[in-house]
């Protein structure tokens, strides 16, 4: 049992759940049900501060009384379908639900099967894993291509290469006009700095020519200090310390060849020329190839093996030919790459084995990916939706997608083409698949299916409590303020749930939120009500309520009812209505329609029942008398039959509890509450004040 105490509007109460059931709550809005979830989930999450910002108002002051959940010892994991569900993880901009690889791919044989496959290559990521000098190697070719800039040709001007040596290495001809600087100009590791800091000097010499850092006369040297703004550009300096610094960290991986003409391009003075750029360009064509081969194999797995029918195949493509990349034929490199390519000629052992592997993995997430799309697809088929969703493949990275029927393309989740019952419905969908994934403790359903119509209801209960792959013998909360939800649910589909659902009327009163179970057994049709209440000890008014009621289901609208009618609206004499209008009755039909009356009532008389209801104190006391909330309306509406109420009350009163109430299969209204006490407070008052003002019923 759930102890609920000190939260929003329920200051105690207790609800059951039954492990491995479909524990269904049905109460009004208004009861607590969504606090019942918010309380139940902040304590099973540990989370204090939600818990918290339950406690009623009436409480805010006072700082011994907090919010108290008890009973949840055994939830360790819980997950929650409310609006909040909605808005977090449905209806992404790239995919109809978070993580769709995690929910509907991974599964413990997709887990197996990689980790066969990775086994099988083991030794090719040890190689990676065990020497840290070929990742250093990855991150140095990238920088080194980096450093040619983006260009169709492979050379940018605009680039470190082409801004820093593009005009020439001027720092290994320094003027001898500024010869005096060269021991700021070729250190790389100052030479930007004092660059910025000699050339902004400039802005401050005066005519006066006095220096603007020692203010010592420098007439004699005021051209030579504004020559090395002249020939040098801190930027052009600065990209030029960056393409020497990375020529020189690729001395190791150069072949001594390629170094020389390094060195002979990097010290030119002139610029770069036509034939230098080509075997610049060349030498990063190479370390691409390098690069790509090095990230391929360390990243070789399933995703890539996947792409060929033969696996060896894309292995082998893999293997390095130090002889092709002759300007990277240093001994360091040919080091790394005989000992990538060993570990691939070790691999290739047992490739078959690898192949067998790689094929029962693309069958699985086959099958898995036909399997979802035709289960999710099945439901909205079933619920008369015209959308349909593929679960794709971008290279191992799955999401799940949204179709129309009508529309070629793919629907994004940021359009607003679904309607909020179709937005419901998808998102219970997946919420399901997404708890089935998770596999928490407890499921709770916040008044999930209140927005559908009929045949949309019975697909959804389908999918979520039917199917084999559903919340079948899971342990679920459902929290709902729709009667029908029960019907189904214990009534309808008895059979086809199992476990049988257990199902619990929630009430809200003074003394605490109380639950009242409801077996199947207590679902009854009106007919079978209104019967049992004729054979009941309640007062004839209150049978001759039911009477009139089981008539206008039977469509019996005739002299009975007229009869009846005009008891409730305190008419004598009684009147019934005619194509020519409005006309009262005779004696005889009076007398004949008692007959007929009696047939269901033996003890009905007119005169008898006629002055019960002009009577205010008998009214009062039947209203005060009355086990049923329900049947207290129906008194109610008889006294203030002739009074002016408010409109919206009104709409309570006559319609919501009087008609929408009555489903053609309902609860017996004496033994569960199924009007609200606010609404029964408020005429409790209105019968109080109304009697205090007046001993007599104004009538026809």
């Amino acid at each position: 049992m759930i102890k609920i105490q000190n939260c929003n509007n329920i200051d105690l109460g207790e609800i059951s759940i039954s492990e491995n059931h479909l524990n269904i709550k049905y109460a009004f809005n208004g009861t607590g049900k969504s606090t019942i979830s918010n309380a139940i989930v902040a304590k099973i999450n540990g989370n204090d501060n939600e818990l918290k910002k339950l406690l009623p108002f009436k409480y805010k002051e006072e700082e011994t009384i907090t919010p108290c959940v008890e009973g949840l010892e055994d939830y360790n994991s819980v997950m929650v379908f409310n609006d909040k569900y909605v808005e977090q993880y449905v209806f992404l901009n790239d995919e109809l639900i978070k993580n769709s690889f995690e929910i509907f791919v991974k599964t413990k044989d997709y887990d197996e099967h990689m980790r066969k496959i990775d086994s099988l290559i083991k030794v090719i990521h040890d190689t990676f894993n065990n020497d840290d000098e070929i990742n250093v190697l990855i991150n140095d070719l990238q920088d080194f291509i980096d450093s040619y800039g983006r260009s169709k040709n492979g050379y940018s001007a605009t680039s470190a290469l082409g801004k820093g040596l593009g005009n020439g290495n001027k720092l290994s001809n320094i003027p001898t006009e500024i010869s005096q600087y060269k021991t700021f100009l070729n250190r790389p590791d100052i030479n930007v700095k004092w660059l910025k800091w000699q050339i902004s000097g400039n802005d401050y010499v005066t005519e006066e020519n006095i220096c603007p850092y020692c203010a010592g006369d420098i007439s004699t040297e005021k051209e030579v200090i504004k020559k090395v703004s002249e020939n040098f550009d801190s930027k052009v300096v600065d990209n030029l310390n960056k393409i020497l610094d990375i020529f020189s960290k690729f001395e190791i991986y150069f072949s001594d060849e390629t170094n020389e003409k390094i060195k002979e391009i990097s010290e030119n003075i002139s610029g770069i020329s036509d034939e230098q750029k080509n075997y610049l360009k060349e030498i990063k064509e190479q370390a691409i190839v390098l690069k790509d081969k090095l990230v391929g194999i360390k990243n070789l797995g399933y995703i890539s093996l996947k792409e060929s029918s033969k696996v060896a195949d894309i292995i082998n493509k893999y293997k390095i030919d130090m002889f092709c990349l002759s300007r990277l034929n240093s001994s360091k490199i040919n080091a790394k790459a005989k000992s990538i390519n060993d570990s691939i000629d070790r691999v290739l052992v047992a490739v078959g084995i690898l192949q067998g592997e790689v094929n029962k993995q693309k069958k699985l997430i086959q099958k898995t990916i036909e399997k979802y799309s035709s289960e999710i697809n099945a439901f909205l088929q079933c619920a008369g939706y015209k959308y349909y969703v593929n679960l794709e493949d971008n290279n191992g990275d799955f999401k799940l997608k949204l179709y129309h029927k009508d529309f070629a393309r793919e629907i994004p989740g940021e359009e607003n083409h679904l309607s909020y019952g179709e937005k419901n419905a998808f998102a219970l969908a997946l919420f399901m698949y997404s708890a089935l994934h998770e596999n928490p403790d407890l499921i709770i359903l916040d008044d999930p299916i209140s927005s559908f119509d009929g045949n949309k209801k019975f697909a959804i209960i389908n999918m979520l409590f039917m199917g084999s792959n559903s919340f079948k013998n899971k342990t679920v909360l459902l929290l709902t303020h729709e009667f029908n939800v029960v019907i189904d649910a214990i009534y309808n589909f008895k059979s086809k749930i199992l476990p049988i659902p257990i199902a619990h009327f929630l009430t809200n009163k003074e003394n605490g939120l109380t639950e009242k179970e409801i077996k199947r057994e207590d679902i009854k049709s009106f007919v079978e009500i209104a019967k049992m209440k004729f054979n009941s000890n309640i007062d004839m008014i209150n049978k001759l309520i039911y009477l009139r009621r089981l008539l206008e289901l039977e469509e019996n609208k005739n002299l009975e009812w007229n009869l009846l009618s005009s008891i409730f609206h305190r008419k004598n004499p009684p009147t019934k209505q005619t194509s020519d209008g409005e006309e009262k009755f005779t004696s005889e039909e009076i007398l004949s329609v008692e007959k007929s009356i009696q047939s269901y009532l033996p003890e009905f008389n007119f005169e008898n029942e006629i002055q019960k209801v002009m009577d205010i104190n008998f009214l009062k006391n039947l209203y005060t008398n009355c086990k049923s909330n329900y049947e207290k309306l129906q008194i109610f509406r008889v006294v203030f039959d002739k009074t002016k109420l408010d409109d919206v009350f009104k709409h309570y009163i006559n319609e919501t509890f009087h008609i929408e109430n009555d489903y053609l299969f309902q609860l017996d209204p004496a033994e569960y509450n199924t009007v609200p006490s606010y609404i029964i407070e408020i005429s409790d008052q209105m019968i109080r004040d109304y009697v205090n003002k007046t001993g007599e019923i104004i009538c026809d």
